[in-house]
């Protein structure tokens, strides 16, 4: 097993070096442009992927920040705007693919401390302003494939009361902050209240089996219908809801119940099918849903496994389980 993971760690390491090289060498002047420094090198000490990985995380914006170089609108401190950003989508690549959770969080937090040492140093430098925009992109945007609210919090945590942050802008980073903190992986779901397809009053924690796919839709969203979609043709899926593996527990939380009730009949009888008569969760915020569908995964415990997770990762979670 460690043979196969020591072949991962140097065939990414070989990726990472080819996206990162291939571009005019760092000179003695300050160049208009260089390009995205290679990947750290972790210590020859080093044996186990995990310690390997984290060493990378940790570094592997030192090269970029060393020192200032030349910004504008397409350079950011000497390297060309869309090869940070290419960067930037290596590293939280590496965060969530190799990295242990907690290792993984305070990568990004350090790197929230780097950047913005690096801007307080270099007043001049755009870094700062370009990873406002480019992190939550990449960890926040509801549409990102990488979406990570628990890798966002520290750097959003930071945003929120960074002297950095424009004054105005404070307050949104607040609620952002605030909002990513609900349901973190690790942590006991918060409980909910729905009434079901057949008019029953039911709590998540009713909900009894080793696993549950808890499923925010709404109807004739295309890509709810995808999501369920995908999920209905898993046979690996079905078995397991079959067997008592995994319970799908898919709720409505707006407000045209009616439609809702319309078209809910389509839903699969196996799973439990709701709605919030009370339009609580909305209200009490005690669910982060920015955007339909979200997807979480929780344990029999009803601990957070996934935390609005895309599809593409649910599904190989679920039919391994």
């Amino acid at each position: 097993m460690r043979a196969c993971l020591k072949h991962t760690f140097e065939v990414v390491c070989l990726l990472l070096i080819l996206a990162s090289c291939g571009g005019k060498g760092r000179q003695a002047s300050v160049p208009e442009s260089r390009s995205f420094p290679p990947p750290p090198q972790a210590p020859s000490v080093m044996s186990e992927p995990a310690e390997i990985y984290g060493y990378i995380a940790d570094h592997f914006w030192d090269a970029f920040l060393d020192k200032s170089y030349h910004c504008d609108s397409a350079i950011v401190n000497g390297v060309p705007a869309d090869e940070v950003e290419s960067a930037l989508g290596r590293y939280v690549t590496i965060l969530e693919t190799f990295c242990e959770r907690r290792k993984a969080t305070k990568s990004v937090e350090g790197f929230f401390r780097k950047v913005s040492d690096f801007q307080t140093a270099n007043p001049a430098s755009n870094v700062f302003g370009f990873f406002e925009k480019m992190v939550p992109k990449y960890l926040y945007d509801p549409n990102s494939p990488v979406r990570d609210e628990d890798l966002y919090q520290p750097y959003i945590n930071g945003m929120a009361t960074s002297t950095l942050v424009a004054e105005e802008m404070k307050p949104a980073y607040s609620r952002d902050a605030q909002m990513c903190s609900l349901n973190q992986v690790g942590t006991k779901a918060a409980d909910i209240k729905f009434t079901s397809l057949d008019g029953r009053i039911r709590t998540l924690y009713g909900i009894k089996a080793d696993n549950v796919l808890l499923l925010f839709t709404n109807p004739g969203c295309p890509n709810c219908e995808e999501v369920i979609s995908n999920l209905i043709q898993n046979d690996r899926v079905n078995e397991a809801i079959s067997s008592g593996r995994l319970a799908v527990v898919n709720l409505y939380i707006d407000l045209e119940v009616e439609k809702w009730r319309a078209l809910a009949s389509e839903y699969p009888k196996a799973w439990t099918n709701g709605y919030d008569q009370d339009y609580t969760i909305r209200k009490d915020l005690s669910y982060n849903v920015r955007a339909i569908p979200s997807l979480y995964v929780l344990d029999k415990d009803k601990v957070v496994v996934m935390k609005d997770a895309p599809i593409e990762r649910v599904l190989p979670y679920l039919e391994n389980i």
